[in-house]
């Protein structure tokens, strides 16, 4: 029987000529990541287990993202052992406030990710990378320890969806929509435990944006991870960019699918999820009288430069209503000199909305936007969950940059192709 790509990279990385769904193996890590957050936990799990060294300076990675800078004693103190542990062992991929950016946003933007790569990383939407064709999956701090002092770690290889992607997007449509959509269409267990393998024809039109995009939420279907194969679009990306040589790995063609789910990109329309899981999809023509407080563009979800770009196009010459507080967050330092670049800070501010420095921030109720009970908020982050973004009786209304940015303008939910 054949393998599917997510199959192909783990048995590569397990040294196995085969593996087949349900099987445990043991595998290679070729980078191990965590943040502000789940690095502490990890750090002192080696301390107590005697573990003094980590198994290569230059593939672990730790990025101060989630509530920094700095928001109180505690965040602080959670950042500061991060700083001492990274400093202690010359960790060749620390990022600090100045150099940190989103996480997910960062590692590709560096380089430290390819195809092909096996990755693990102490955050649920480490499955991002998976837009490179590399296998990319979210563990918890004792895996990360484990994988930071010996380089491997063990896995269930999954079983697969196949998501097969035709047409093209229309306008003022990403790859936020696509995913919401299929979110809905999956439920938010609908893959537990399961690789999203996206191909197709449909495949070539997505930027590569929208890739990334649609991995980081697959784990909100309850996936393992998302995968797309490496083409043109692909190799673009990581052409004078990837610091290790891609490996380009395809699914055989009698690879086996749990099931197959097919999607007319053209179908597709601007979608928003609902208050409280991300599987309460509608489109966003449906929700104009939800009345809103406030609009996060950002996260490792939707805080790239394509994504501002889309923002600012619907915002430039215009000014949100006087209600909604508007938070743009771009997810890097090069996307925010880039944005300055661009004159897109200059469009941002004059529409009302607040820049601010990279940073995970309001995604997770940390800081810059934390909601008040009974506020509503749209945003381009990737939880919607009861309290994600403050208190429990906040609501959260997940969608793409040019539907909170038009919504933004207008003080209710709106489809931004009926903004003029």
């Amino acid at each position: 029987m054949g393998m599917t790509m997510t199959q192909k990279i783990l048995a590569a990385h397990a040294g196995l000529e085969n593996v087949t769904p349900g099987q445990l193996i043991e595998a290679n890590l070729d980078l191990t990541l965590a943040n502000d957050v789940t690095a502490p936990m990890a750090i002192r799990i080696m301390r107590e287990r005697g573990l003094d060294r980590v198994f290569d300076r230059n593939r672990v990675c730790l990025v101060l993202d989630h509530f920094t800078p700095n928001k109180d004693i505690k965040s602080a103190e959670q950042c500061k052992l991060c700083r001492d542990f990274a400093l202690s062992h010359e960790l060749e991929n620390f990022f600090d406030v100045g150099a940190m950016g989103v996480e997910h946003a960062l590692l590709p933007e560096k380089g430290l990710v390819t195809a092909g790569d096996v990755v693990i990383g102490a955050d649920s939407h480490t499955c991002t990378y998976g837009a490179l064709g590399a296998f990319s999956t979210g563990v918890g701090s004792t895996d990360i320890a484990a994988g930071m002092a010996t380089g491997r770690s063990w896995f269930r290889v999954p079983g697969a969806i196949k998501v097969n992607l035709s047409g093209a997007l229309g306008p003022h449509v990403s790859g936020k929509d696509v995913i919401l959509w299929l979110i809905g269409q999956l439920g938010v267990d609908g893959a537990l435990y399961q690789s999203l393998e996206f191909s197709g024809p449909g495949v070539s039109s997505l930027t590569i944006d929208d890739r990334f995009t649609i991995c980081n939420m697959a784990i909100e279907a309850g996936a393992k991870n998302g995968i797309f194969p490496v083409d043109a679009t692909t190799h673009e990306y990581l052409d004078g960019r990837a610091l290790r040589m891609p490996v380009v790995f395809d699914a055989d063609a009698d690879a086996s699918y749990e099931r197959t789910v097919d999607v007319d990109l053209s179908a597709i329309v601007p979608t928003v999820a609902l208050p409280h899981l991300p599987e309460n999809a509608r489109p966003a023509s449906e929700l104009s009288e939800v009345e809103l407080d406030q609009c996060v563009i950002g996260s490792c979800t939707n805080g790239r430069m394509g994504d501002l770009r889309i923002a600012a196009e619907v915002l430039a010459g215009k000014h949100v209503h006087p209600r909604v507080r508007t938070i743009v967050i771009p997810a890097t330092q090069d996307i925010y000199l880039q944005c300055v670049r661009e004159g897109l800070v200059e469009v941002f501010v004059n529409a009302g909305a607040a820049v601010s420095t990279p940073t995970c921030g309001p995604c997770l109720g940390g800081h810059m936007g934390v909601l008040a009970a009974g506020e509503k908020a749209v945003a381009t982050t990737n939880r919607n969950f009861v309290g994600r973004m403050g208190h429990v009786e906040s609501e959260v209304y997940l969608a793409s940059p040019a539907t909170a940015a038009a919504s933004a303008l207008t003080g209710y939910i709106t489809d931004p192709r009926d903004v003029k």
